[in-house]
């Protein structure tokens, strides 16, 4: 796949791919993908062009575009070009505590208890909230699961932590980099919420009525925090300063610079509580889940919130009893579920998948064709796995189509993206190249390249000045 014109041989080894994860340092970063077909997702689909990139960026896509003086040509051979595939919600890279749904409990002022200090017992105890922190802060590019996901044409999630109520807030990252810093495409991105407080019943908030009765009594204080500050500032002699709580002012931060704030919902009933509760929070809000949300497209649609659907469909327990009477409603979600990104799409509702814990690409992507045998165009499923989750976190300036002007993230697959025997072969993360490992049992070509790139010559009508 991606067989490369060999005319001359000017540095070896430079795009003769291994099937390692690590682009050679000498890879360039400005290259022409010629002889495609490529799917820009934001224009009709370019049966055969060329696709340019210049120190990493977009530079020129089209069907007669002249390719530049000094970057390497590579002939894509009628393979087709994609934007990289985006995780709208994912835990990639995050190490595993910050994943985590049992989140110790917190003291006054969002500070961790300690081991000796009694349990939460009301809201001012802050219990299972850190909104202060950024999922940026805590990226690890040596994860194993980067490679896993990049390898199935993921360049780019959305990564957050997900331990307790107000766990921390997300960022949108490249699935490449030797450091944290190079990873980062926006932070923060969105501000997570859960119901999941941990420690049971034993403690505060151990319920869901505690859980969300804790999140309202956050956001009132923040409303509190904030005026008291500004009235502090106007004129602070003969007034106690105001008391600083990080929690509460992180939570305010975020609803002041309209972050998104996403907060789970998997039935119609839970969709709609999180609507209200967005509005009562005054927060930009987005739901995160969604299989029932073929029942509640009208109010999403009305209330124009964004939805990341999980592609983890719900299907019996592993160890389940086959025999076992099921509860109608559970029966109905199962085979409903699947039902939902069609819905939804049919209603104008912005929606983009998530993994949800999926173990890899393969098995996200199959969720996905569930998807599209329930209704789903393809061409839906690919702008909800690509354009459209980089609207919903405002990056869509830079990632999620090809464009003139974007990253340069794209996805080189032999066959249809969603078919299930396409092969991926080659992703570009932010221009830099980085070949698929071979799966077992896949031969000749389509595991590894054999032949290298053509530079642009001056006898082209071009000069090697540009060369990367």
């Amino acid at each position: 796949m991606l067989p490369f014109v060999r005319r001359v041989c000017l540095v070896a080894g430079v795009l003769a791919l291994t099937a390692t994860s690590r682009p050679s340092a000498e890879a360039p970063r400005s290259f022409a993908l010629t002889n495609v077909r490529i799917v820009p997702v934001s224009a009709p689909v370019i049966e055969r062009g060329t696709v340019v990139v210049v120190d990493g960026l977009i530079s020129a896509v089209g069907p007669s575009v002249a390719v530049p003086a000094g970057v390497w040509r590579l002939d894509g051979d009628g393979a087709t070009v994609y934007p990289g595939l985006f995780d709208a919600l994912s835990e990639v890279a995050l190490p595993a505590s910050a994943s985590s749904t049992a989140a110790a409990p917190r003291a006054a002022g969002g500070g961790a208890q300690p081991p000796s200090a009694p349990v939460a017992r009301g809201p001012g105890d802050r219990p299972a909230s850190t909104p202060w922190e950024h999922a940026a802060d805590a990226l690890r590019p040596d994860d194993p699961r980067i490679e896993t996901w990049r390898s199935g044409g993921f360049t780019t999630a959305m990564v957050a932590p997900r331990r307790g109520l107000l766990p921390g807030q997300g960022a949108v990252i490249n699935l490449a980099g030797e450091r944290a810093g190079e990873m980062v495409v926006r932070t923060p991105a969105a501000f997570l919420m859960t119901f999941d407080a941990g420690g049971g019943f034993r403690s505060f908030p151990g319920s869901l009525m505690g859980a969300i009765s804790y999140l309202r009594q956050v956001h009132l204080d923040a409303d509190h925090a904030a005026a008291a500050e500004e009235a502090y500032a106007q004129g602070a002699r003969g007034r106690a300063r105001p008391e600083y709580d990080r929690t509460v002012r992180a939570v305010h931060e975020s609803r002041a610079a309209r972050r998104l704030t996403l907060v789970p919902a998997v039935t119609a009933a839970q969709v709609a509580r999180a609507v209200r509760l967005g509005r009562e929070m005054q927060v930009s809000v987005g739901v995160y889940g969604a299989h029932e949300g073929y029942a509640a497209a009208p109010l999403l649609e009305r209330a124009d919130v964004p939805v990341l659907v999980s592609a983890k469909w719900p299907e019996p327990g592993r160890d389940a009893d086959p025999e076992a009477d099921q509860p109608l409603r559970v029966l109905r979600l199962r085979d409903k579920a699947p039902s939902t990104p069609a819905a939804l799409a049919a209603a104008g509702v912005r929606f983009a998948f998530y993994s949800d814990g999926l173990g890899g690409p393969a098995d996200m992507l199959a969720g996905v064709r569930r998807a599209i045998e329930a209704g789903l165009s393809r061409e839906t499923a690919v702008r909800a796995l690509t354009l459209t989750p980089a609207e919903i976190f405002g990056i869509d300036d830079r990632l999620g189509s090809i464009e003139p002007g974007k990253i340069a993230n794209l996805v080189v697959v032999r066959g249809d993206l969603l078919d299930k025997d396409a092969t991926v072969t080659h992703v570009f993360v932010d221009g830099l190249v980085h070949e698929v490992k071979a799966r077992a049992g896949q031969k000749g070509r389509d595991a590894r390249p054999d032949r290298r790139p053509t530079r642009t010559t001056p006898a082209e009508g071009a000069t090697e000045g540009g060369a990367r």
